[in-house]
């Protein structure tokens, strides 16, 4: 006998799509990402469109500039949650290289970044992926802080 699943009362919605790993790659990621939050109700200007295409950007540029692998592309994944209110972002490449986070105030060039995606997502993280490389998500608030 099967148990049925519980279902979400409003299922995600997901945007998937590759891009070259390249700086005009990184950059359509994140117009691309913009359209389709304000597809789904998240204008230009407010505080959850702004939040998710800043943390998208920055995870798209981090994979170009780090996580470039000659001949390969990088995913870009949005989950529109309404019921959880949150935009799960998930970028992957094939480099194995984990990010690292920098400490603020030092000499260290670049890798300031991922202080930006701390301080805007409500969560984050990396995992590894099936075959080379892995994923940075990041989930983001759809619903004003109050």
């Amino acid at each position: 006998m099967s148990v049925p699943r519980a279902q979400s009362p409003t299922p995600a919605r997901t945007f998937t799509q590759r891009f070259s790993a390249t700086p005009r790659g990184a950059r359509l990621a994140r117009l691309l990402a913009a359209h389709q939050l304000t597809e789904r109700g998240h204008p230009h200007g407010t505080e959850a469109h702004d939040t998710v295409i800043l943390v998208v950007a920055e995870l798209a540029t981090n994979s170009v500039l780090h996580g470039r692998v000659p001949g390969r592309d990088f995913a870009l994944s949005l989950s529109h949650d309404e019921s959880r209110g949150v935009v799960r972002i998930e970028v992957t490449d094939t480099h194995p290289a984990q990010p690292a986070r920098r400490i603020p105030g030092t000499d260290e060039d670049g890798g300031r970044g991922l202080l930006l995606v701390d301080a805007l997502a409500a969560d984050w993280g990396v995992r590894d992926r099936l075959g080379p490389g892995k994923t940075v998500w990041a989930e983001c608030a759809t619903a004003p802080r109050t």
